[in-house]
């Protein structure tokens, strides 16, 4: 791990080791900083907090929004809610995994996109709904996924 990588690291954990609970906050104080956490954080983690490396490990990969690995440029995010899913967003979602030519979790090779679920943006009246690097798209049907793609990252 990069030097100044371990430094945040290091520093999120002396603000949260003696805090009652702070394996959440701290996660989160990481991602916040570093966009991810690194795997090879686990260690320091559990060991100051007193936990396993499997107890960390396990409610990082258990909460959708952390990130064991760096993001892409640009996430796309898409609504896996009932509201959206009753609109189309599985269709959508599938246009986004053959335009991008990646599942979701992953990110392209060429490090341009990540593509992640999310549930509920809150825009059930204007599914399927999809974020795109902090910004809300509504009524983004399965033939528009070229058109948004090309807009936010040169993609057609």
């Amino acid at each position: 791990m990069p030097e100044d990588l371990n430094v945040l690291i290091d520093a999120a954990i002396d603000r949260h080791k003696s805090v009652p609970g702070g394996l959440l906050p701290l996660l989160h104080d990481i991602q916040d900083r570093v966009g991810y956490v690194p795997e090879t954080a686990v260690p320091a983690i559990a060991a100051a907090l007193n936990l396993s490396r499997a107890e960390v490990h396990g409610v990082i990969s258990f909460y959708h929004h952390f990130r064991s690995n760096p993001a892409g440029r640009h996430v796309v995010q898409v609504c896996r809610a009932e509201a959206c899913q009753s609109v189309g967003a599985e269709d959508t979602l599938e246009s986004l995994r053959e335009a991008l030519g990646i599942d979701l979790h992953q990110t392209t090779k060429d490090g341009a996109f990540t593509l992640e679920p999310i549930y509920c943006l809150g825009n059930c009246a204007c599914g399927p709904s999809v974020m795109i690097d902090g910004e809300l798209r509504g009524r983004v049907a399965a033939g528009a996924v070229s058109a948004l793609l090309s807009e936010v990252g040169g993609r057609p």
